[in-house]
């Protein structure tokens, strides 16, 4: 393989808790909730899907439906869609939907998994092309940066820079003239098999990993060397 594909949430980082994130916000303001009503709410959003990255939605209400549908094909979208589902669930100020939102874009808010660096490192110091390919509304390039992580990526393609998102096989194929790496001779490595699959219609390669929490998924990315080499 001359180059390998990473997606990015649940495969080379994990977003925070939901209760993590509510907490992180409430911290910022005069706003206190007790730790029930924390608790309460936390789970409330969870189950609403508010939080970008973590669960998915129960049920997603008819009038964010289209939205929800192509969120990830532009900024506007994706905050739409997100905080959409954050005001499902009533909270002390309506402007903590917004707060919880800008909070998920933070390096603070995303942890990467325990062996993402030494995979990386290692397929950057063989000469192995890496890309990062995720469908999502923000730049992630800071959280790459501020984990230390940036110097070992070499190309970076963002639905929402692209308006359009996995598993349309342009996406991978942008990635992989960018790297100047044959789809054939380049391996995928995501969380989702209905979009991170997409790269199969390439010809790539494609290799999945559990999208877990951090504590719990400490190796899942080792085996990504020995398919490379």
């Amino acid at each position: 393989m001359s180059a390998v594909l990473f997606d990015f949430s649940g495969t080379l980082f994990r977003v925070e808790s939901t209760e993590s994130w509510l907490r992180a916000v409430l911290a910022d303001t005069s706003l206190s909730l007790s730790e029930a009503e924390l608790t309460e709410k936390a789970r409330a959003l969870d189950a609403a899907g508010a939080l970008p990255g973590g669960a998915w939605p129960s049920e997603v209400p008819e009038e964010l439906a289209e939205a929800w549908a192509v969120r990830d094909q532009s900024s506007e979208l994706h905050r739409t869609a997100y905080t959409g589902l954050s005001r499902r669930v009533p909270l002390p100020d309506p402007g903590l939907h917004d707060a919880l939102y800008e909070r998920h874009m933070t390096p603070a808010a995303w942890s990467p998994y325990p062996d993402a660096a030494k995979v990386l490192h290692t397929l950057h110091e063989h000469g192995v092309g890496v890309g990062v390919v995720s469908n999502i509304g923000w730049d992630l390039r800071p959280v790459f940066r501020e984990h230390g992580l940036d110097d070992y990526v070499d190309t970076y393609v963002l639905s929402y820079e692209h308006g359009i998102q996995k598993p349309d096989p342009r996406l991978f194929s942008f990635a992989c003239e960018a790297l100047g790496a044959d789809p054939k001779d380049v391996l995928m490595v995501g969380d989702s098999r209905p979009a991170d699959g997409g790269a199969a219609a390439l010809g790539c390669r494609v290799h999945f990993v559990d999208h877990l929490p951090v504590d719990e998924r400490p190796d899942a990315l080792l085996p990504v060397l020995g398919l490379v080499g």
